[in-house]
């Protein structure tokens, strides 16, 4: 068995682009529009991710074993729900805190802050939950993450 990739479906490619790939710090490795179908797949994988493989993500067509997140962007609008029932994407992060304060700057709320300096949660424009775990061993907790409450659900 080998993993392909994780697939969410979107209601606003761009936000969920700027989200995945400004936020996040993800790359577009691949993109397909289906007219006959009505919907545009974007496949994103992370910069580290690329580095490993020692691809530049402009191989065509990608091989496999790059561990990729399919956004499904469906022209017709559709309404989503139960982003939550999906469970989360998770990713190991070089510095949790900076990051954080990143997405935070963008107008992303942290859901489950980094109190310990290892793990935060936070959603996409979709609903769709994403951890963040830091690399290697905790971070020393420190503000405003020590402090800060929960907001909404993960």
């Amino acid at each position: 068995m080998e993993y392909l990739h994780t697939m969410v479906r979107v209601s606003d490619l761009e936000a969920s682009l700027a989200f995945y790939c400004e936020g996040l710090g993800l790359v577009e490795v691949q993109r397909k529009d289906s007219e006959k179908g009505r919907f545009t797949l974007v496949f994103l994988a992370s910069r580290d991710d690329l580095a490993r493989s020692g691809l530049t993500g402009a191989e065509r067509p990608l091989p496999s074993g790059l561990p990729m997140l399919e956004l499904t962007y469906n022209w017709d609008p559709e309404t989503y729900s139960g982003g939550r029932n999906f469970g989360h994407i998770a990713y190991r992060v070089k510095d949790i805190y900076a990051l954080c304060a990143h997405l935070q700057s963008m107008g992303v709320t942290i859901n489950r802050p980094p109190r310990d300096g290892h793990m935060a949660f936070v959603r996409s424009p979709d609903g769709i939950s994403i951890e963040l775990l830091q690399a290697g061993e905790p971070l020393e907790p420190a503000e405003p993450w020590a402090s800060m409450e929960n907001t909404g659900t993960w």
